[in-house]
């Protein structure tokens, strides 16, 4: 059976991905939950990091109001689930706090490899399409927060079951 994948709609076009439910059944299970709500609906992409990531899924994103980006989620934590999928480029990966068992909705794609993040961080899918998107994503110009000057929303996420 094919895994999961969905589809990002933003501003600058697709990126469609998919899952590893057999390496983190949890996270995977959660953003298809978060997206299927319509949670992501209308949230940025509010810290792009030239040479390293790409990072949503913060619904205080949503806010015209800066100050609060980043800091947000759906109201509950989830469990690690470190495997050994590398974060090399286009992973899909689960942003957290300090506290390995901090993950909540914000999530991010490396844009280069960045294996020091392995295990250290919960790879739960992978780009199989819209690398260049993610590209354009982050190259915008941005903040001292590394926030986008220009809303780079995502419109919509889709989820197509496998």
């Amino acid at each position: 059976m094919a895994n999961a994948t969905a589809v990002i709609e933003t501003v600058h076009g697709t990126i469609e991905l998919e899952f590893f439910e057999d390496k983190a059944p949890g996270h995977v299970k959660n953003f298809k939950d978060l997206a299927q709500k319509g949670f992501y609906d209308g949230t940025t992409f509010h810290r792009v990091i030239p040479g390293f990531m790409i990072q949503g899924g913060d619904p205080n994103s949503r806010d015209e109001n800066r100050s609060k980006h980043g800091t947000g989620g759906p109201g509950y934590n989830i469990d690690a689930e470190f495997n050994d999928v590398s974060h090399k480029r286009g992973v899909l990966s689960m942003a957290r706090a300090q506290d390995p068992n901090s993950a909540g909705s914000q999530f991010f794609i490396v844009v280069k490899d960045s294996t020091f993040l392995d295990r250290q961080y919960t790879a739960f899918g992978r780009v199989t399409t819209g690398m260049d998107v993610a590209d354009k994503i982050v190259n915008e110009p941005r903040d001292q927060n590394d926030n986008p000057h220009n809303r780079m929303e995502i419109k919509s996420i889709t989820i197509k079951e496998g």
